[in-house]
């Protein structure tokens, strides 16, 4: 290709669709003719910003293809995996910039796994999980396309910081942890987490991506081991527990808060696939206390039980871990992170939680009303029970001492529900007021149209009891019982 001339190099950029006629006609004058080298036009494309690197890079190698997948003109290249490689491109008509990931072609034996990670991706709608917009399941070239973001993974990202302060941790964990409770509540598990699958946004939030090998209501892929699933399958061999125990990702979400909080992973990092599956990789951790002293008692609480080698006495979900990590938020806010660590998901033994409170429920379904007024009940609450939610809120702004906490249930109340609550927070008379909005497990978008806080939370069916009971218990702390 290097005897070639601009002009040729131009009508391949024509050919290929990277070029418009125009734009070629506005570099070939700029060079004063058709005979000038294939560096000067890069200079010039490349000045202009007409051809990246990568699209030049391509034309002066002779590559003949690669430069589009469906109606995405690729970009650069971003990312490269064993199995597939990641590209930014962008739509050729509306210019919107994603993510385009494509299957290598020596991996073509794993088009059907390929193609079920990208129709799984697109159910999953959340903040802190990187969307999957379409799938395109091409026999020969398989690719999806995702959310391009900003930033990097979190490998890097620790990698250039070292390690990162207690604070920015908990908020990191904490987006992890709840992306893998709503995946959870899709009947999705990660199978894959670790910090390269992990993405930072701009604005340091942290996003899940690769559900690769994740199980959907208890499906398995096969008995086949890849170097995807080597470390679950290490651990989980170890520990005794069935392949694709959902304890697994909570395992490995403490080992991501180890090694933000201390700038080093917690197992040993190697490619040999016997040590990593070596039982001693898993049970002979060396404690984040040899290489970072002072952590807060509370926070060092949350990281052992995450990581605890028997399942058992790790976190039973996700949202168990997630109340948690609310708390040593808050603590730490507070600047109370060295008092006694009392956590959330061990209160469960206190039998009568809800004494001397009143909570009211809106709800229109009788058989959630009878659900939740028994199980509530039970542990001591006083319930007040409306299926009108305009109603309930003007009951509360006429008299906001007459209950301890709100519960806006969506399932059939939908957004008469999500007004309620979003009136109920700017409301100067119960905006400290705290309510929990239930939603059904089709309607977890709709969290992201309220702010949420300490005092405003949401909980996405299917969920135990308990765990709204923890709810409750944290938006109830430290405030004194209604009138």
């Amino acid at each position: 290709m290097s005897e070639l001339t601009a002009d040729e190099i131009g009508r391949l950029a024509l050919d290929f669709q990277i070029l418009a006629p125009g734009q070629l006609q506005s570099i070939l004058s700029e060079l004063g003719g058709r005979d000038a080298s294939p560096q000067a036009f890069a200079q010039v494309a490349q000045r202009r910003e007409l051809l990246t690197n990568f699209q030049m890079d391509r034309l002066l190698e002779g590559k003949r293809s690669g430069y589009y997948y469906g109606d995405y003109k690729v970009l650069y290249l971003v990312g490269m995996g064993t199995f597939a490689r990641v590209y930014r491109a962008v739509h050729r008509e509306s210019g919107k910039v994603v993510a385009v990931k494509v299957l290598r072609q020596r991996q073509q034996a794993k088009r059907d796994d390929f193609v079920r990670e990208g129709e799984m991706g697109l159910a999953l709608r959340h903040p802190n999980i990187v969307p999957i917009y379409e799938v395109h399941a091409e026999r020969t070239n398989p690719f999806f396309v995702m959310e391009f973001v900003e930033g990097s993974n979190l490998r890097e990202f620790v990698k250039a910081r070292k390690k990162l302060t207690v604070e920015e941790s908990v908020r990191l964990v904490s987006d992890i942890v709840t992306g893998l409770n709503y995946a959870l509540e899709k009947g999705v598990s990660h199978r894959d987490l670790k910090m390269s699958n992990v993405l930072v946004t701009s604005v340091a939030r942290a996003k899940l991506v690769d559900f690769g090998l994740a199980a959907i209501d208890g499906g398995d892929l096969g008995d086949s081991e890849t170097h995807r699933t080597i470390d679950y399958a290490g651990l989980e061999r170890a520990s005794g527990v069935r392949k694709d125990d959902k304890r697994s990702d909570i395992f490995f979400a403490g080992c991501i808060f180890y090694h933000m909080l201390c700038g080093r992973p917690p197992l040993l990092e190697t490619k040999s696939r016997n040590q990593r599956l070596n039982l001693d990789r898993y049970k002979s951790i060396r404690s984040i206390t040899e290489f970072e002293s002072g952590l807060p008692p509370i926070v060092l609480t949350v990281l052992n039980k995450a990581m605890a080698f028997q399942p058992e006495k790790r976190y039973a979900t996700p949202m168990e871990m997630l109340l948690d990590l609310r708390q040593v938020k808050k603590r730490l806010e507070s600047g109370d992170a060295a008092a006694p660590e009392v956590l959330v998901s061990e209160q469960e033994a206190v039998p009568q939680d809800g004494a001397n409170r009143t909570v009211m429920i809106v709800e229109s379904n009788m058989e959630m009303q009878n659900l939740l007024r028994e199980r509530l009940k039970k542990r001591g609450y006083r319930i007040l029970v409306l299926s009108n939610a305009g109603r309930a809120l003007e009951r509360l702004l006429d008299d906001p001492q007459a209950v301890d906490c709100v519960i806006f249930c969506t399932s059939e109340l939908e957004y008469n529900a999500l007004d309620a609550f979003r009136k109920l927070q700017e409301d100067p008379r119960t905006k400290n007021l705290p309510a929990v909005l239930l939603l059904d497990k089709v309607q977890g978008a709709m969290a992201e149209q309220v702010t949420l806080d300490d005092r405003h939370v949401a909980i996405s069916m299917p969920f135990k009891v308990r765990e709204l009971r923890a709810l409750l218990l944290q938006v109830l702390r430290d405030r004194p019982p209604a009138a």
